[in-house]
C-alpha cells in the first residue's frame, strides 16, 4: 500500500470528463476499449449531447458513427439511448450518487458504477477491472476471480476511505508494471514483497524494457533499476527468484 501509494501518488481516472453525466457515458463507452480512444471521441460527442435529455432524444446513427471507433457501437449506442431515457423519466435527468440506483441503469455494471461513485461523487469505492482483479490475486490479497466476491474480500482488508484511490493505483500499477502476460517483475518495486515474483522476467534489464507509461522513469528509479543500483538489484531479484523455485 504505501509503495503504491509513492509509486503512483497522483493516480486517477483517466477518462477525461466534467460531470458526472461525462463520466458516466465515457465509462459506458470504455468497456472493450482503452481509455485513450474514448477520450479522443468523448470531445466531439460531448459538445453535441450536454444533456441526458439529449442522448434520449439522439438519432441513432449519428450516435452510432459518433461512437463507431470505441467498439462495439451499436449495443454501446442502445446503452446511451436507454440511459438517458432512464435518467430523463426516473431521476430528473440528473447521474443518482448510489450504487444501488446506477447498477439499474442500462449499461452500468457495478465496476462502472463504483467508477463513477469514487470519480464524480467522492463517494468510495473499489474498481474490480481486469488490470485490479489480477494484480489482488498475485499479491495473495484472494484467489476469487469474481468481480463482486473479489470487490468484497478486498473491501475487508482495506479501509473504506482508502478504495478510490486504491482502485486507481493498482490500475495504474497493472498497465504499467504488472502485465497480463509479461509482467515487468524484475523492474518493479514491488518485487521484494510480490508472492507472484517471477511469473514474468527477472532480470532488471529485460524487465525494464517492460515497463511502460509516463512515470516510466521514476517507476525504475523507485524499484532500483539502472545506475548504480542495477547490480544489487539484479542479486536480489536473482535471489528471490531462487528462493521462489526452492
Amino acid at each position: 500500500m504505501r509503495a503504491l501509494a509513492e509509486a503512483y501518488p497522483d493516480a486517477h481516472c483517466e477518462l477525461n470528463f466534467e460531470t458526472p453525466l461525462q463520466l458516466t457515458v465515457a465509462t459506458i463507452l470504455s468497456a472493450q476499449c482503452t481509455d485513450k480512444r474514448v477520450n479522443e471521441v468523448t470531445p466531439k460527442l460531448f459538445a453535441r449531447y450536454s444533456t441526458a435529455a439529449d442522448y434520449a432524444g439522439a438519432d441513432r446513427a449519428e450516435l452510432e458513427e459518433l461512437i463507431r471507433p470505441t467498439g462495439f457501437y451499436r449495443n454501446k449506442t442502445n446503452s446511451l439511448l436507454g440511459l438517458g431515457a432512464a435518467l430523463v423519466e426516473r431521476h430528473g435527468g440528473e447521474v443518482p450518487a448510489t450504487l444501488e440506483e446506477l447498477v439499474k441503469l442500462p449499461g452500468i455494471g457495478r465496476k462502472t458504477a463504483n467508477v463513477i461513485l469514487g470519480n464524480a461523487f467522492d463517494v468510495p469505492g473499489l474498481t474490480v477491472d481486469t488490470h485490479f482483479g489480477r494484480l489482488v490475486r498475485r499479491w495473495g490479497w484472494t484467489a476469487e476471480e469474481d468481480p463482486v466476491k473479489i470487490e468484497k474480500a478486498v473491501g475487508e482488508l482495506i479501509p473504506r476511505r482508502e478504495w478510490t484511490m486504491l482502485s486507481h493505483r493498482v490500475i495504474f500499477h497493472g498497465r504499467r508494471v504488472c502485465h497480463s502476460r509479461k509482467p515487468a517483475c524484475g523492474a518493479c518495486l514491488l518485487a521484494r514483497d510480490c508472492p507472484s515474483f517471477g511469473t514474468g522476467p527477472t532480470d532488471p534489464g529485460t524487465a525494464a524494457e517492460l515497463v511502460s507509461g509516463p512515470e516510466a522513469e521514476r517507476l525504475l528509479e523507485l524499484a532500483g533499476v539502472g545506475g548504480e543500483s542495477a547490480d544489487e538489484t539484479r542479486d536480489e531479484t536473482t535471489s528471490a527468484a531462487k528462493r521462489e523455485s526452492a
